[in-house]
């Protein structure tokens, strides 16, 4: 146990560490974000011709509506908890790299509901939109990490197929 919390710890340290570079934030969160952005505009434009994106920003074009997705709000934090997580906990590598990359999906598919559902939640009521935004949202990203994670020491702890019992 103190060795995963020491690397979960050191792992965390250099990733946020990373992410805080300006080179880093420049040409790989931003990015990310505009294409967070883009994917949320994808998925509501079928329903709602009037969403458009641009940059990090999605917007209503017919009542001018916006929201700015900003660093904490694109999911990159998120995948740095689940990700130090995952590759501090002992596994074989190909364990790791599976859950990598569904946790990622898992925690960007959640993140994309976040960002959609706060957009029309934004357009209603901006008092609703505040306390989902800063307290209830925030907690849903993080408690969809901790499952992803527990599912993931559950899989991990299933004997291989073929093991005696």
């Amino acid at each position: 146990m103190t060795r995963f919390v020491f690397l979960f710890i050191s792992i965390l340290t250099v990733l946020f560490g990373l992410e805080m570079i300006e080179d880093v934030h420049v040409s790989v969160v931003e990015p990310f974000t505009g294409y967070v952005a883009s994917v949320s505009a994808a998925l509501l434009v079928p329903f709602d011709e009037a969403v458009v994106s641009y940059g990090r920003v999605l917007q209503h074009s017919g009542n001018g509506f916006a929201v700015s997705i900003e660093a904490g709000c694109n999911g990159v934090e998120a995948m740095i908890v689940l990700f130090a997580a995952i590759i501090a906990f002992p596994a074989t590598w190909k364990q790791r790299v599976t859950a990598l990359v569904l946790g990622f999906f898992a925690v960007q598919i959640m993140n994309i509901l976040r960002i959609i559902s706060l957009f029309y939640i934004g357009q209603w009521n901006m008092e609703a939109f505040g306390w989902m935004h800063l307290y209830l949202w925030p907690v849903m990203i993080m408690l969809d990490v901790l499952v992803v994670f527990f599912v993931y020491l559950r899989w991990i702890a299933q004997p291989a197929e073929g093991a005696a019992a």
